[in-house]
């Protein structure tokens, strides 16, 4: 039995949630979402919110119900709070700064690097050495911050590079004499 599965998905205040077949859609203040669920599992309202249950006890059926129940906790959540990632940049010289629609990286390469934002994600950089990738959709905002994170992946040695704010870069011991 899945223990995630088996919870109910809350739907805030503020927020409408439709179960339309395989089909849940939410609709929320910061816009909208749905997302297609296998046909292995079951979407119905329930009185604690979104239930999601397996169709049969087979294995595919108990695979596909914690994940399915997750997807629609994300597009609940995602329309109601949203989803942020913040990137740390480390290194001499490393620098971002938002341009109109471009994110200009300065990564140590002979040249800037020029990153087109996405219609469907924000990005902003506080300080020059920070980024923040913020939208509704959380596969979007992750995949765009691992975009950027792939220009310059952090060293083992020094720990230059652009890092996820919560990642821990294991150091290795450089060279002895």
């Amino acid at each position: 039995m899945s223990r995630i599965g088996k919870r109910p998905v809350e739907v805030p205040s503020g927020v409408t949630v439709s179960v339309d077949g395989q089909q849940v859609s939410a609709k929320g203040p910061k816009g909208e979402l749905s997302v297609t669920l296998v046909e292995h599992v079951l979407a119905a309202m329930g009185e604690g919110g979104v239930e999601v249950t397996p169709r049969d006890l087979s294995k595919t059926s108990r695979s596909a119900w914690g994940m399915s129940r997750t997807l629609v906790s994300n597009i609940v959540e995602g329309v109601s709070k949203g989803f942020e990632k913040k990137l740390e940049i480390n290194g001499v010289g490393y620098r971002a700064a938002v341009q109109g629609k471009a994110l200009q990286l300065s990564l140590g390469y002979s040249h800037d690097v020029n990153f087109e934002i996405p219609d469907d994600v924000q990005i902003q950089c506080p300080k020059p050495t920070e980024i923040v990738v913020s939208g509704i959709d959380k596969q979007r905002v992750g995949q765009v911050a691992a975009d950027i994170r792939k220009w310059r992946q952090p060293e083992p040695y020094k720990g230059k590079g652009i890092k996820y704010a919560d990642e821990h870069i294991v150091r290795k011991e450089g060279k002895k004499k």
